[in-house]
C-alpha cells in the first residue's frame, strides 16, 4: 500500500482537527500560519490541503476572511457519479443504466418502511405533488423538478439527513447525465399514474405493492437502456 502524501497527511490531520473540536459547517478554522505551526510543515502543503479539501466541501475559503469548515454536501460526490456515467456510456458500455439501477434498488428497497411510518401529513404532500404532476402532464410534460420533490418527499417520513442526501445526489447525478445525452421523458400520463399507485400502495399501508409500483416505475426507464435507447 502506497504511503500518504504530505498533502494527504495534512489533509487528514485537518479533518482530524474538525472531529476533535467538535466543529460544525460555517465554523471558523485556523489560520494557514497557524496551521503551518501547528503541523510543522511548510505553506504550499497546507494550502495544497485546503484546496483539496475545498473541492470536497469539507473547507471553505473565503479570501479576505479566512477558512471555515464548508458545507460537507455530497455534491462532488454526484458530479463523480455522473461525469463516470458518461464516460462509460460514450465508450459503449451501460454507465447510465447502472446508474440507474442503483437508484432503483436504493429506492425500492426504502419504500417498505415507507409504507409502515408515513402519515396522513405525508400523503397529503404526496397526493398534492401527484396532482401537480397530472396539471403540467395536460401541458405536454411533467417537471423534473416536480419529480424530483416527490421522490424527495417519499422518504421523509424516514427521517435521514444522510439518506435524502444520498438519494438527492443520485437525482442530481441523473440530471447531469440526462442533460447531456439529450434525452427525452416518459410518457407524462404513464409517469402521473405510476406515481399515484406507489401513493395509493402507501396509502394502503402495503409495502409489497408500494416496492411493485417502485419498480414498475422503473421498468420502462431499464427497459429502454437495456435496448440501448438514450430515451428516459
Amino acid at each position: 500500500m502506497a504511503r500518504p502524501t504530505m498533502t494527504q497527511d495534512i489533509e487528514r490531520r485537518i479533518k482530524e482537527l474538525i472531529l476533535g473540536h467538535r466543529l460544525a459547517p460555517g465554523d471558523q478554522l485556523p489560520t494557514e500560519t497557524e496551521l503551518m505551526e501547528l503541523f510543522a510543515v511548510g505553506r504550499v502543503s497546507v494550502r495544497e490541503a485546503l484546496k483539496a479539501l475545498q473541492a470536497t466541501n469539507v473547507v471553505e475559503i473565503r479570501r479576505g476572511f479566512g477558512t471555515f469548515v464548508g458545507t460537507l454536501s455530497l455534491a462532488p460526490f454526484a458530479d463523480g457519479l455522473a461525469f463516470r456515467a458518461v464516460v462509460r456510456q460514450r465508450q459503449g458500455e451501460p454507465g447510465l443504466l447502472e446508474l440507474m439501477k442503483v437508484r432503483e434498488a436504493l429506492e425500492a428497497g426504502l419504500i417498505g418502511a415507507v409504507a409502515a411510518d408515513i402519515t396522513a401529513e405525508e400523503l397529503a404532500a404526496l397526493r398534492g405533488l401527484v396532482a401537480r404532476m397530472e396539471y403540467e402532464a395536460g401541458g405536454g410534460g411533467v417537471a423534473r423538478s416536480t419529480d424530483r420533490a416527490f421522490h424527495l418527499a417519499l422518504y421523509a417520513s424516514l427521517d435521514s439527513h444522510l439518506l435524502s442526501e444520498v438519494l438527492d445526489a443520485f437525482w442530481a447525478a441523473l440530471e447531469r447525465v440526462r442533460e447531456d445525452m439529450d434525452d427525452a421523458h416518459q410518457d407524462p400520463c404513464l409517469t402521473c399514474a405510476q406515481h399515484r399507485e406507489i401513493v395509493d400502495a402507501l396509502e394502503a399501508g402495503d409495502g409489497g405493492r408500494a416496492a411493485r409500483a417502485m419498480r414498475v416505475h422503473f421498468d420502462g426507464v431499464r427497459g429502454r437502456l437495456e435496448a440501448g435507447s438514450p430515451g428516459w
